[in-house]
């Protein structure tokens, strides 16, 4: 995020110790969220994953993460999902779609349906095609494809969903565009109460300062700026919980109103 200098960031009193390091670095974190709900259980997105060939990012590469015994661990075995869903088809959101059994990548989550946008994986899979061999994100897109996503199309377990689907009465998807072609975020809506699980469309809440800073993996930095600014004016002053999916505890907060931009309650 180039904006987000430690001296810009400084600025922002707010956002203290939980959000930024003494230094004045922006301090993230990767999160798969349950719901449970109407007797199902959904997952959003599924982190990076273990055994994963990622050399472009030595951070998650070839990792032995502990998510499998988390998340049975916090009550939920990976036979028990009954849906996954993708916010997007980054490494970091995709990775756990699988696992490895011998030489073969399999769904770790065999009784769920996996929901994918039709507008992005249409998207992802143009991109893949036509750029050439060399460019190093298409290529981890590639590899992404190969390991995380095309096992689970090809076990039958995929729906290709608008970008404004309902799962159930509770849950439905909500168009935020401009990470990536087709990006989505999760609304949530029970007694009289409401949450949007963010995906991408803001990665840290120094965005909510500054809407216009945009990170450099966003397919379209003017429609993120945009999808920013819209989410956060329609929230701003309510009871609407915002989690963020790449926030660092906590994890979750109220928009309010700042000035000319705005802040986290």
């Amino acid at each position: 995020m180039p904006f987000a200098t430690p001296e810009a960031v400084g600025q922002i009193a707010w956002l203290g110790p939980e959000f930024v390091t003494a230094e004045g670095k922006l301090k993230f974190s990767i999160h798969a969220l349950v719901i449970e709900t109407e007797g199902r259980r959904i997952l959003v997105d599924t982190c990076v994953g273990n055994e994963k060939d990622r050399p472009a990012f030595a951070i998650w590469h070839m990792q032995q993460y502990a998510f499998l015994h988390d998340l049975l661990q916090a009550g939920f075995p990976p036979e028990t999902i009954d849906v996954v869903l993708c916010t997007h088809l980054h490494l970091d959101h995709v990775g756990w779609n699988t696992m490895r059994v011998g030489e073969e990548w399999v769904p770790t989550f065999p009784n769920a349906r996996y929901l994918i946008g039709k507008a992005e994986f249409a998207a992802f899979e143009r991109a893949i095609v036509e750029t050439s061999g060399g460019d190093v994100m298409r290529d981890l897109d590639r590899a992404v494809l190969g390991d995380s996503i095309a096992p689970v199309i090809e076990a039958g377990l995929v729906d290709f969903v608008a970008s404004d689907h309902r799962i159930c009465d509770t849950v439905r998807l909500l168009s935020t565009p401009g990470h990536t072609a087709g990006h989505v975020s999760v609304e949530v809506s029970s007694d009289g109460e409401r949450a949007i699980i963010t995906g991408d469309f803001i990665h840290h809440p120094c965005q909510l300062a500054h809407p216009d800073w945009s990170i450099t993996s966003d397919f379209d930095p003017d429609q993120s700026t945009l999808t920013r600014e819209r989410v956060f004016a329609e929230i701003a002053g309510g009871q609407t919980l915002l989690i963020g999916t790449h926030w660092p505890a906590p994890t979750a907060g109220h928009i309010d109103r700042d000035g000319a931009a705005y802040r986290l309650r």
